[in-house]
């Protein structure tokens, strides 16, 4: 079989195989803290070099801790709306929709037109799930979903908006709660000595994609302009995991058990 290369100049692209070796990793554990067996074929389709990622133990851990938790989130949003939409902001090789759909959905599956064009080799879609070639940033991808005033909306933004900067991703933040009023949207973000840390980290590893953003708490975003609040915030060390081992003692110390989560926002209101 021949494999397929990923031909990218975007480091930020190329981390979207952290996550799909991390969920194949998992896969192949007899008690895996996520199930998804697909991640397991894709990785035997992609000519890359996956051992150079070195997960192993807590970063394994806290990788699918993430995953799951996005899940779980987007899970709960379309138990709590009949009628929904999903679009999910850098889905790289993500492959979500399968793990949570619940039969109605209409799902968006965005990134940049190089990863698209890789994934449709890959990835199969579905008749409700659309995979859309834009950077966030362009605003097509806007008028390629439409106006859906009947479904309430969420949009997902899984190991993203930290590559931005601040004011793109505040740009973002105002665009999304203008063109889609009331929506929600899940995004992880780091705080700034996280982001700082991660840095001098990549300092020495071959995977150059560095960050650029980090959040001093969950509810910094909610004094950028009116309209957007903090619905929920989600962290690594708020419940016991027996996979973190002894790093679960990071909870005891704010700096690190608050230093990296998964935040849940309202962006303006619907009924305007």
């Amino acid at each position: 079989m021949t494999k397929l290369t990923l031909h990218s100049q975007d480091k930020i692209a190329e981390t979207m195989l952290i996550a799909l070796h991390a969920r194949a990793v998992e896969a192949g554990l007899p008690e895996p803290l996520l199930k998804d067996p697909a991640a397991l074929r894709l990785v035997e389709q992609i000519d890359y070099d996956f051992s150079r990622f070195k997960l192993e133990g807590h970063d394994q851990a806290t990788t699918i801790m993430r995953l799951r938790e996005f899940d779980r989130m987007t899970i709960d949003f379309l138990n709590c709306h009949s009628q929904s939409m999903v679009v999910h902001i850098g889905c790289g090789l993500d492959t979500r929709f399968d793990r949570v759909d619940n039969g109605i959905v209409e799902w968006y599956d965005l990134d940049l037109p190089e990863v698209i064009r890789f994934r449709r080799k890959l990835v199969l879609e579905a008749e409700r799930c659309h995979v859309l070639g834009y950077s966030v940033f362009d605003n097509q991808w806007i008028d390629q979903v439409g106006n859906h005033p009947d479904r309430a909306c969420l949009f997902l933004a899984e190991g993203v908006f930290p590559y931005f900067t601040e004011q793109q991703v505040k740009g973002l933040l105002l665009l999304l709660r203008e063109k889609f009023p009331g929506c929600e949207l899940v995004c992880d973000a780091m705080t700034p000595i996280m982001v700082r840390m991660h840095n001098l980290k990549l300092s020495f590893s071959r995977l150059d994609a560095r960050l650029h953003w980090g959040l001093k708490n969950g509810h910094q975003p909610e004094t950028w302009e009116s309209g957007i609040r903090l619905l929920s915030e989600w962290f690594y060390f708020d419940r016991p995991e027996p996979r973190l081992g002894f790093t679960q003692l990071m909870r005891f110390i704010p700096l690190l058990s608050r230093g990296v989560g998964i935040f849940h926002y309202q962006l303006g209101d619907k009924s305007r």
